[in-house]
């Protein structure tokens, strides 16, 4: 999933120039606003935005993933050197005390101040931002990101932002022109595009400002004990509001694409006009849909209706999890545990239909930008639909027992040669046991059900231990046609098996999955369900 740029060939570039894939569509953007050369600081700038007060979740994930797919998109298109920028906006003040961090009441005492002037509550670094900054780079590390981080922190203390800071305090009155009339009457009369760190408390206050020299940097505040202070904002002595701020890094660091949330949009256009006002232009980005709940609600931190990252790969492939995000980023989209399996099933499919796919096709595929063209061609022999039928049955939630029926049914596969099978089979384990276990409940056939189950009994006997997936599944489709048996749709017979042989409405192809159980094991589940 890194960027790692090569140099793409004539028929890739041509291809890429005129492909419908989304990532595609957004590099072709940012190549348009560059007129196809080089900017002046040398590369094209990709950046990802984070707010330090939380871990990495599941949407940090998605936000630098796609990111690095219209970063690689890009590297097909042009020869121009790319820069991704993972930037922490870790000087902004505390407003509240996380509800999953230690000594809470440690941290509420240093509420207002930046997150980088704050103890550590775990403990194990020199601020709470530290701490969290540390956590996002070994989790962007974890997936093999190329990227750059940034501390805001050190970039407004260093003073890297000096100048745009003395740019926003030239642009003062056309910034508050664009912002007041965003704002309610209450806000508006205490706003200020420039939020003084106070010199006696260092915390990041909300007042109104004067600006006395902006070529120097100073402005006049009233600070929390009313004393009037002249104060110098360079060197870390402030910080901008977060629309004022996103504006200035835009112009600051020359940002050329930055994605972000539907519910950023107005915000995206207010820090536009700001960046325009600033001498620069907003970047190039796609403005995505946010996640939804099974419910179809959006989903909140505070309500804990979302998934988190752990959750997908306990139970799913991290490619799968890429596979998902790629997937029509401008549409809304469900995410709950009950989408895992379909995700990894249908990854495979792509992955398995790349090789033979003409160009065009392989750039819209959408493995093709999880891997960044260099996709794995080793096919899995089993699906993971087929994996979590056959581990939701009693006594098969052990790998090592379910390697012994690939075994039988895939003889050259083993946990050395598969080893993302044998990952996959761990995933099928959990999630069997956590979410389909629980609700399978084994019915008894009627009458002429349980003529049909003695007939696929009495053809299955006839057939050898070695019988084909296709050679059985010809046996079921044959007695579901047959009116003897009287089915009026075919998939009343599946669903007949799926219910009183796996105790589930729903299931796999009945061919490879007597295949992969085995004859004889299957033939025990009929008796069992003629039994009931």
């Amino acid at each position: 999933m890194t960027a790692a740029p090569s140099v793409p060939s004539a028929a890739l570039r041509e291809a890429a120039l005129v492909s419908k894939a989304w990532p595609f569509e957004e590099a072709r953007r940012v190549l348009k606003r560059l007129r196809d050369r080089a900017p002046e600081k040398g590369y094209a700038l990709f950046e990802t935005g984070y707010g330090p007060s939380g871990l990495p979740h599941i949407g940090t994930f998605n936000e630098v993933l796609r990111t690095t797919m219209v970063r690689n998109a890009f590297h097909a298109l042009s020869d121009i050197p790319t820069k991704l920028i993972a930037f922490s906006d870790d000087m902004d003040g505390l407003r509240k005390v996380p509800d999953n961090v230690p000594n809470a009441a440690m941290l509420t005492e240093y509420l207002g101040k930046p997150l980088t002037a704050i103890p550590d509550p775990f403990g194990k670094f020199e601020s709470f931002a530290a701490h969290n900054n540390a956590m996002l780079r070994e989790f962007l590390d974890r997936f093999g990101f190329d990227y750059d981080f940034r501390s805001s922190t050190e970039q407004y203390r260093s003073g890297a932002f000096d100048d745009a800071l003395r740019n926003v305090l030239r642009n003062y009155g056309a910034i508050m022109d664009i912002m007041l009339p965003t704002l309610r009457a209450e806000r508006a009369a205490t706003y200020s595009p420039v939020l003084p760190i106070s010199p006696k408390s260092g915390i990041v206050l909300q007042v109104p400002v004067e600006v006395v020299d902006a070529d120097a940097g100073t402005i006049r505040f009233t600070d929390a004990d009313g004393e009037t202070i002249e104060h110098c904002i360079l060197g870390g002595g402030a910080k901008l509001q977060w629309k004022v701020d996103w504006a200035m890094r835009w112009v600051a660091l020359d940002v050329d694409y930055e994605m972000y949330g539907k519910d950023l949009t107005d915000s995206g256009v207010q820090s536009g006009r700001i960046a325009k006002v600033l001498g620069g232009s907003k970047p190039e980005g796609l403005i995505y849909e946010m996640f939804l709940d099974e419910k179809g609600e959006k989903i909140s931190k505070s309500k804990g209706n979302g998934l988190s990252l752990e959750e997908w790969l306990a139970y799913g492939s991290e490619e799968s999890l890429a596979f998902y995000a790629y997937r029509e980023p401008k549409s809304a989209k469900q995410l709950h545990i009950g989408v895992i399996p379909r995700a990894v099933d249908e990854y495979e499919q792509f992955r398995g239909n790349y090789a033979e796919q003409p160009l065009d096709k392989q750039l819209g595929n959408p493995v093709h930008h999880i891997h960044d063209g260099d996709v794995p061609t080793q096919a899995m022999p089993v699906s993971f639909g087929l994996l979590l039928n056959l581990v939701s049955l009693p006594g098969l939630d052990d790998r090592k027992i379910v390697w012994d029926y690939l075994s039988r049914y895939a003889p050259d596969a083993t946990p050395e040669q598969f080893p993302r099978l044998d990952a996959l089979i761990g995933n099928a384990v959990n999630y069997a046991r956590d979410f389909v276990a629980p609700t399978l409940h084994r019915r008894a056939p009627d009458a002429n059900e349980a003529l049909a189950l003695r007939e696929l009994d009495a053809q299955l006997a006839a057939l050898p231990d070695d019988a084909t997936a296709e050679d059985i599944q010809n046996i079921v489709y044959a007695i579901g046609k047959d009116p003897h048996y009287g089915f009026e749709q075919l998939r009343d017979w599946f669903k007949t098996l799926y219910q009183t042989l796996l105790g589930a409405d729903q299931g796999p192809r009945m061919g490879s999955f007597i295949a992969l159980y085995g004859i004889a094991n299957s033939r025990r589940l009929i008796a069992q369900a003629l039994t009931e």
